[in-house]
C-alpha cells in the first residue's frame, strides 16, 4: 500500500459543503486507473479546512467507492485530542492508513512532534505515513527525529519533500534515511517535480497531486522507474516541466484545483480565502494542459 502511486484527489468544495457526486467522480476514476493507493484528505484535499463531520464524509465516500485500491486518510489536526478522533472516525470507516502532518499554530519541538506521533500510534490499529511538508506545517523533520518515530508501532511510511535534483545526491540523501529505519518502513517522495528523482533514487513510492487528477501520467513515471527505466522516468518528468513550474510559482493546490476546472472535472475545489489561477496564468495553464494532452 505504501509502494507505487499514491493518488491524491481534490476534495470539490464551496462554502456551502462537499460536492460529493463530483468527489466519488474521482475516486472512481483513480480505482479504475490503476494508482496503488488513494490519498484522501492530503494537502490536495484540503483536509486542514474542514470540519471533523465533512472529513468524515470524505472518508467515507473514499472507503466506499476505490473499490479494491487501499485509502489512505489525512488526520492532521492542531490538537492530539483532534486527531485522536479523527483517527478513530477514519479506522471506523474502514480506511486501510492514515497520514499524519504535524500541524501547529505554536512552532513545535521535535520532543513535542515525537509526542504527537507517540501518543497517535498507540491508538491506531492500521498503518501511518508520517507526513513531511514544511512548506504547509513549517515544520522540518530530521532525520534523527525520523528514525525515532519510525519505531513506533504502526508507524508504515515516510513522506518526504522531495529530493536533490542530482541523482547521486538523491541517492545519498535516500540511503541517509534508510539507515535510520527499520527495513519494513517505506521511503516516498512528494513534490512532484521531484518525483522521477526520487523513485530513480530508490523511494518506494511517489505521494502525487498530479496523479490525483491525470493519474494515466504519473503510472507512466512510476512504472518506468519501478522497471529500473532511468531515463525515461526522467524524460517523461522532463515533459511536465512547464507544469512544475505553475507548481513552483502558485502552489500545486491551486494548480491542480484550475486544471480540474478547465478540464470539467471540478467546478470548485478550493476553500476560501484560497482562490484558482486567473486571467493571464489561468490561460497559460490551458495551453500547458493542452499541449500535454492532459485531460
Amino acid at each position: 500500500m505504501f509502494s507505487g502511486l499514491s493518488a491524491f484527489p481534490l476534495t470539490p468544495l464551496n462554502e456551502t459543503g462537499i460536492d460529493e457526486t463530483t468527489f466519488v467522480h474521482l475516486i472512481e476514476r483513480l480505482a479504475s486507473s490503476g494508482v496503488d493507493s488513494i490519498g484522501a484528505l492530503g494537502s490536495t484535499g484540503s483536509y486542514a479546512y474542514l470540519t471533523r463531520q465533512e472529513r468524515l464524509r470524505v472518508a467515507q465516500l473514499a472507503v466506499q467507492h476505490a473499490g479494491d485500491v487501499p485509502v489512505i486518510v489525512g488526520i492532521g489536526a492542531l490538537r492530539t485530542r483532534d486527531v485522536l478522533e479523527l483517527a478513530q472516525d477514519a479506522q471506523k470507516v474502514g480506511v486501510r492508513g492514515v497520514l499524519l502532518a504535524p500541524m501547529s499554530y505554536q512552532k513545535l519541538s521535535e520532543d513535542e512532534v515525537f509526542g504527537l506521533f507517540d501518543a497517535v500510534t498507540r491508538s491506531l490499529s492500521v498503518p501511518l505515513c508520517v507526513y513531511d511538508n514544511p512548506t504547509t506545517t513549517h515544520f522540518e523533520f530530521s532525520d534523527e527525529l525520523h528514525g525515532r518515530i519510525a519505531q513506533l508501532p504502526h508507524v508504515a511510511s515516510i513522506k518526504i519533500p522531495g529530493v536533490p535534483a542530482d541523482l547521486d545526491a538523491a541517492r545519498s540523501r535516500v540511503e541517509r534515511l534508510r539507515a535510520l529505519i527499520p527495513a519494513h518502513v517505506t521511503i516516498g517522495v512528494s513534490g512532484d517535480a521531484f518525483a522521477a528523482t526520487g523513485l530513480n533514487a530508490g523511494c518506494d513510492a511517489w505521494y502525487s497531486v498530479i496523479g490525483g487528477l491525470f493519474p494515466q501520467i504519473a503510472l507512466a513515471i512510476t512504472r518506468s522507474a519501478q522497471a529500473g527505466n532511468v531515463q525515461e522516468a526522467e524524460r517523461l518528468s522532463q515533459r511536465l516541466a512547464p507544469l512544475w513550474a505553475l507548481f513552483l510559482q502558485y502552489g500545486g493546490l491551486r494548480v491542480i484545483a484550475t486544471a480540474a476546472e478547465l478540464r470539467g472535472l471540478a467546478a470548485s475545489s478550493l476553500p476560501l480565502p484560497v482562490k484558482p489561477l486567473q486571467g493571464d496564468v489561468k490561460q497559460r495553464l490551458h495551453a500547458i494542459l493542452d499541449e500535454l494532452e492532459l485531460a
